[in-house]
């Protein structure tokens, strides 16, 4: 395969996918290799190191390749979700290892690293999204092995400051995980600002079109634990797929303007709802007012993306009134979507996640902006 100057911007490099053409065939879009194993040459000698699906293939590796180069690291590696990468990095940590998180953050992600505390299998400690005084005040120099955190924090979209975080982490001799999910590379490169794994549930922002799950780990090469976390994928057989690395690929070409168009829409949704006498509070890191807003603006350079929440005035059960009364928004859970999605987040993530009962969780997507705020409107009028 031809491959571009990886000196060219990103949006040229995830629009090409990194190539000119396909030399056998002329095809301009990259082809997808679907096999579960690979024959060696005349000499016995395996072809580009490919020898078991299981392992990596063709499709899987470009679409490791295009991430690398997004989020400036020397390599990423694919899993078939979100969750399946998660799991990877804290099966890959010494047994009893401590590790520090958020206690706002994904809800999976959060119960499985209390599952495996309450096995034995690690010790951890949260603090509050955002509060440097809080993650200083959990870590243990010396015992502490991981520190994860979320930024934008799934729930509140609360900010925690990556540099600040790597900092506090690596003088414990930790290591600093980002789950930066709702800020894809395009608007945050968390390695850049002294992480060492950048995760991703690349179902999100990255895929963009809710019709594949995937993960991602990126990282520098002399990052500790990598070739730790390579063995358990391998061994847990979750790599991804050929087929969803493909539509991966696909995605990545577009991913830039889809997220700025969600930018755009979102900023403008937030700003017309904010300070509605209906709306307790708008939580978007784009306002001014919101809590993180000059720590996001530093690490979220090319727009907040179009995740909020909003609280809602009113009776108790008022929020999931709203979630059941929008025509254009969809109830759905996830986010990063093309469509835009709008849930009750309590009843996801259940009574004891600290999420409010009268907080909405809202997804933009790339809709025309007129036509999610009539939708809301009328919600709102619906639910009065």
């Amino acid at each position: 395969m031809t491959r571009k100057s990886n000196t060219l911007a990103p949006e040229t490099q995830a629009a090409q996918a990194l190539r000119h053409i396909d030399p056998a065939s002329g095809s301009v879009v990259p082809p997808m290799v679907a096999t579960s194993t690979f024959a060696r040459d005349e000499n016995y000698a395996l072809r580009d190191g490919y020898i078991y699906a299981r392992n990596s293939g063709p499709t899987t590796a470009h679409a490791e390749e295009i991430i690398a180069s997004l989020e400036g690291a020397d390599e990423s590696l694919l899993l078939n979700s979100g969750m399946s990468a998660s799991v990877a990095v804290v099966e890959s940590l010494p047994p009893q290892a401590h590790v520090v998180a958020q206690s706002m953050m994904y809800h999976v992600g959060l119960q499985w690293l209390d599952r495996q505390a309450d096995r034995g299998v690690i010790s951890v400690d949260h603090f509050p999204a955002g509060d440097m005084d809080g993650l200083k005040a959990a870590l243990k120099p010396g015992q502490t092995k991981l520190v994860w955190i979320e930024t934008p924090a799934n729930g509140d979209w609360s900010i925690t400051d990556i540099a600040a975080a790597a900092e506090l982490a690596h003088a414990a001799g930790a290591i600093l995980m980002v789950d930066s999910t709702a800020a894809p590379p395009c608007t945050t490169k968390p390695l850049d600002l002294g992480a060492d794994i950048s995760f991703h549930s690349a179902t999100k922002y990255m895929g963009g079109h809710s019709d594949f799950t995937a993960g991602v780990l990126s990282a520098r090469k002399d990052m500790p634990l990598w070739d730790e976390i390579r063995n358990v994928r391998s061994f847990q057989g979750t790599i991804l797929p050929a087929f969803e690395a493909w539509l991966l690929i696909r995605s990545l070409r577009t991913m830039h303007i889809r997220y700025a168009q969600s930018s755009r829409n979102a900023m403008a949704f937030a700003k017309h709802f904010d300070a509605l006498p209906d709306i307790q509070t708008v939580l978007y890191p784009g306002l001014p007012t919101h809590p993180g807003h000059a720590v996001a603006a530093r690490q979220m350079v090319n727009g907040f993306g179009g995740m909020m929440s909003i609280l809602m005035n009113g009776s108790t059960g008022r929020a999931f009134e709203m979630a059941k009364a929008t025509k254009v928004f969809i109830p759905a859970t996830s986010l990063g979507g093309v469509e835009s999605l709008i849930e009750h987040r309590r009843t996801i993530s259940g009574p004891d996640s600290g999420i409010p009962e009268n907080l909405l969780r809202i997804s933009i997507g790339i809709e025309h902006i007129d036509d999610l705020i009539a939708d809301f409107q009328q919600a709102l009028v619906a639910t009065s």
